[in-house]
């Protein structure tokens, strides 16, 4: 896979680089183990998440490590997993599911090739069981091979319902289906499904709603994909992102606009990623321009790469992790690798999260927007968190001195771009104006930085200078400072000849003289500050004897 590597602040001079300062990081905590072969999780508008296992039971996760023990429901009967890419695929509740109960599931029905089939249950008196005897059929179409099922079920913002179907299997789309508009194989099919009954409506806005010709199918939204198995809808902008399953050359990650109802076509089976298609005949094919090209494509290993399956996630929209806010988070079956792109910035960057063990089918999001990853090789569902959940650090100054907040473990303060040299203290006395910046470290495996604050140094109060005396000179284990001049003193930090404060004692409010011990300074030449409430700082040197 592309991808930027985040790289090492070291304490010495060096350049920062605002493009790679402070870009998101997760890691993986175990959310609920002990499933079997968990493909796809969401939420139904409260605390719980609902997980699909492939053979056909959705359990309920109520919390952390606490999987309900009788599944919610359980249509292993109908259910046919007998090849990996069958069997229960997906789960979606009506946006409004706390009054109505309804929920839809995708799965693969039927022996052999099976047929893909939409149904809707309802949930009984019981809000973890469901009603298995509710079952309305609403959709099914026969399947020619027994892979390539797609498998994603979604409700857009105006309530209709969206499901994702693969081009029928084999290999480089046989029955032609993703180019076909009469062919529901390869494309996305969008319901209005709020009749609740046995039919469903064709929303207004399908692009062959209103189509009077028999060469358009009413249900397809999009076509020309090859294997749609996970995507989803940005929670605040509406937009679709979408993981399509390559071939043998290209994984492809898409991207569609919210509001946008003109049947994109992604390109399938003419082309794949970014790239012509050479094992199928091209006669019926267009140029490039005519298809939707994707955001990003992978190398896939049979190519020399090290994807096999492109795994769709989210952006997240949670109110934990302020780094991760706005980014589209998602993986490759194979690779074990998670990536980011910035949701709205469409760069053909993607950035590495983190690498981890192979064999994630899916991802899910709760209520609240956090996100969670679903191990269908190792029977666990991951919640993602960031190791750096504070908002970024901030420069705040008092005078001259500046300071990072909020506190951490070690520091780096920079000046125009550079890091100055020692200068690893929380705050810092600023001798120079320039362009500052600050690094806090707040644990092993988080770093961040601020912003640039443009700063004007106040420099030393000539005029002031003969106000601020103390003695004796040289100071042993105590010096007593007296600041004689107009003005109210508010702050007092000792500095040492390498610009390090070494002290920041409070000065006694509407006190013009006090005591500082310093029996824990080396000897040495010192810079004694006071920061005047009315402005200005005065500087004046000092030097400690042993």
């Amino acid at each position: 896979m592309k991808r930027i590597l985040l790289p090492t602040l070291l304490l010495a001079p060096t350049v920062l680089f605002a493009q790679v300062l402070n870009e998101p990081k997760i890691a993986l905590r175990n959310w609920a183990t002990g499933l079997s072969e968990p493909v796809h999780a969401t939420h139904a508008g409260d605390s719980r998440l609902f997980v699909c296992e492939r053979a056909g039971k959705i359990k309920i996760i109520s919390d952390s490590m606490t999987v309900v023990t009788r599944p919610f429901l359980d249509i292993t009967g109908p259910v046919n997993s007998g090849n990996g890419e069958q069997g229960l695929l997906s789960l979606a509740f009506e946006p409004n599911y706390q009054e109505t109960g309804y929920f839809y599931v995708y799965y693969i029905g039927a022996s052999g090739p099976g047929v893909s089939r939409l149904s809707r249950f309802q949930v009984s008196i019981d809000p973890d069981s469901a009603d298995v005897a509710s079952e309305e059929i609403l959709w099914e179409y026969p399947q020619p091979y027994s892979n390539h099922n797609g498998g994603d079920l979604h409700f857009d913002q105006d309530g209709y319902l969206y499901l994702s179907l693969g081009d029928g299997g084999s290999g480089n789309d046989p029955v032609g289906a993703g180019q076909d508009y009469l062919e529901p194989l390869g494309g996305i099919l969008r319901f209005d499904v709020s009749a609740h009954d046995d039919t469903y409506l064709i929303p207004p806005t399908n692009p062959f709603a209103y189509e009077t010709g028999s060469d358009t199918l009413p249900e397809i939204w999009a076509t020309g994909l090859r294997n749609p198995f996970r995507w989803s809808f940005d929670r605040v902008t509406g937009d679709l992102w979408l993981g399509d399953v390559g071939q043998n050359a290209w994984e492809e990650l898409n991207h569609w606009p919210a509001g946008d109802n003109s049947c994109p076509n992604f390109g399938w089976r003419c082309r794949e990623g970014f790239a012509t298609n050479t094992n199928v005949d091209q006669t019926d094919c267009l140029g490039a321009s005519a298809y939707v090209s994707p955001l990003a494509a992978f190398e896939n290993v049979a190519t020399g790469g090290d994807c096999c399956s492109m795994i769709g996630g989210y952006v997240y929209r949670g109110a934990w992790y302020p780094h991760l806010y706005g980014q589209y988070v998602f993986t490759d079956y194979c690779s074990g690798d998670f990536l980011t792109f910035q949701a709205g910035s469409m760069s053909d960057v993607d950035t590495l999260l983190m690498t981890t063990n192979t064999g994630y089918a899916g991802f899910g999001e709760d209520a609240s927007g956090e996100l969670y990853a679903v191990d269908q090789l190792n029977g666990r569902v991951r919640k993602i968190y960031d190791p750096c959940p504070m908002a970024d650090p901030v420069i705040t100054s008092l005078g001259d001195l500046l300071t990072a907040e909020p506190a951490g473990n070690a520091y780096q303060w920079y000046l125009d771009g550079e890091a100055i040299l020692n200068a690893t203290g929380e705050s810092f006395w600023a001798p120079v104006s320039g362009n500052y910046q600050v690094t806090v470290t707040y644990s092993s495996n988080c770093t961040l930085i601020s912003d640039t604050v443009s700063f004007i140094a106040s420099g030393m109060s000539e005029e002031r200078r003969e106000n601020l005396r103390f003695f004796p000179q040289p100071a042993r284990d105590e010096l007593i400072m007296e600041w004689a001049g107009p003005g109210v003193v508010v702050g007092l930090s000792i500095v040492d000849a390498a610009g390090r404060e070494v002290m920041h004692p409070t000065w006694p409010s509407g006190i013009q003289r006090a005591s500082l011990g310093i029996g824990t300074l080396p000897a040495g030449a010192y810079t004694a500050r006071v920061i005047l409430k009315q402005g200005g700082v005065v500087v004046k040197p000092m030097v400690v004897a042993r």
